[in-house]
């Protein structure tokens, strides 16, 4: 089924259309944020703590708007939520576009970071009440556009853009965060609210439920390890005299793997399968990082980003689609904050305790990482075997 058919509603096609593009440009900061740190760092003139801050900065605020922006997308007007977290979104864009000092950047990090957390949460939530009877393709299908975006963006930047300058970048994020929040404004899909009474039970099953916390450790880990490596491999390839355009092909791999990946596994998420895609994750990003520690030329490193590409694929959409499957009643706008609050808190918490560190101590901090996530997707799968 084409989820953009004629038999959809014109009102579905525009939450859809507008929610995936909105998702794009937060999904870019993820992916061209990591090639333009050697650029601010030297215009600024920073240190590797302090651009591990520009970087970390933005997490951090995610993990904070989340939680507000899934509260209020259970209490109030999804889309207005939705819109607010956008406007806040892309005014941190553009302070950051014209920053001039440090202290600017991280003010505009904050601020961008903030919005994105807000919005970010209501994405799969709009998207699911467009498509209630597939909620697990449009959620592949919506990682899969966004990653094929991503995957060409680092490489489009660095080939074409790079001479105008990283400012660019924030000024695109502005633009198309704000016109796909004028799209999904005029669709009549998830418009409709849950119930503004939020009793202390329902959160007590939301953070009671051992279903949930494993898949937020599972996100936590995962996310956490892929974000350390999204953050250290640019400067590493920039600190080796490798050139702009070289950083964004190694960045454009890891994307389009992602992608490829993301696109042939859509058709599976929705079955048993869900299982083992979720096992296969942290492996593929344990391997990635054992390759990358035992072999330093430029091929492993491209067979080590194709890995992290398939272990994101993996992770992504199908911990979503659980966490989103074992909410409670009425939380699952609030569920899918914490979904994001837990990935950007372990990327945080993994870039924060590992920039300064040895590469031989990453590796292992990540492999006890993977480890945690593997075992928490062995308890999903004889969970999810139990239910059916």
């Amino acid at each position: 089924m084409n989820l953009l058919s004629l038999s959809m509603t014109a009102s579905s096609r525009r939450t859809i259309i507008g929610s995936i593009a909105v998702s794009i440009a937060f999904v870019m900061e993820l992916t061209l944020v990591p090639l333009l740190l050697p650029a601010i760092q030297s215009q600024f003139d920073l240190s590797i703590s302090e651009i591990a801050w520009v970087f970390n900065s933005y997490g951090v605020a995610v993990a904070v708007g989340v939680l507000l922006g899934g509260w209020l997308g259970d209490v109030f007007n999804t889309k207005r939520v939705f819109s607010a977290g956008v406007i806040f979104f892309a005014s941190g864009s553009t302070l950051i576009a014209f920053a001039e000092n440090y202290e600017i950047i991280i003010a505009g990090r904050f601020l961008q970071g903030f919005g994105g957390g807000v919005f970010s949460p209501l994405v799969p939530l709009l998207l699911t009440r467009a498509t209630p009877t597939r909620p697990g393709k449009v959620l592949i299908v919506w990682g899969s556009v966004a990653g094929y975006v991503a995957a060409t963006a680092p490489l489009f930047y660095s080939s074409v853009l790079a001479g105008y300058g990283w400012n660019l970048a924030f000024v695109f994020f502005a633009l198309v965060s704000v016109v796909a929040m004028a799209i999904v404004h005029k669709s009549q899909t998830g418009d409709e609210p849950a119930s503004p009474t939020r009793s202390g039970p329902a959160f007590s099953k939301l953070l009671g439920s051992r279903d949930l916390w494993a898949m937020f450790g599972y996100v936590f880990c995962t996310y956490g390890s892929i974000t350390y490596y999204l953050f250290r491999l640019p400067l590493w390839l920039s600190d080796n005299q490798f050139q702009v355009e070289s950083i964004g092909f190694m960045l454009s791999i890891l994307w389009l793997t992602f992608s490829l990946a993301s696109t042939f596994l859509r058709n599976h998420v929705d079955e048993p399968h869900v299982r083992k895609i979720l096992l296969a994750a942290p492996l593929f990003i344990a391997s990635a990082f054992l390759l990358a520690y035992f072999c330093h030329g430029v091929t492993c490193l491209a067979i080590a980003s194709i890995l992290i590409g398939f272990g994101l694929a993996c992770s992504n959409a199908p911990s979503t689609q659980l966490i989103l499957k074992f909410a409670p009643k009425g939380m699952r706008a609030a569920s899918a904050s914490m979904d994001i609050t837990f990935a950007r808190l372990g990327g945080v918490a993994t870039v924060t305790l590992l920039a300064q560190s040895l590469f031989g101590y990453a590796v292992f901090a990540v492999l006890l990482l993977c480890l945690v996530a593997f075992i928490c997707a062995l308890a999903t799968a004889k969970r999810l075997s139990e239910i059916h």
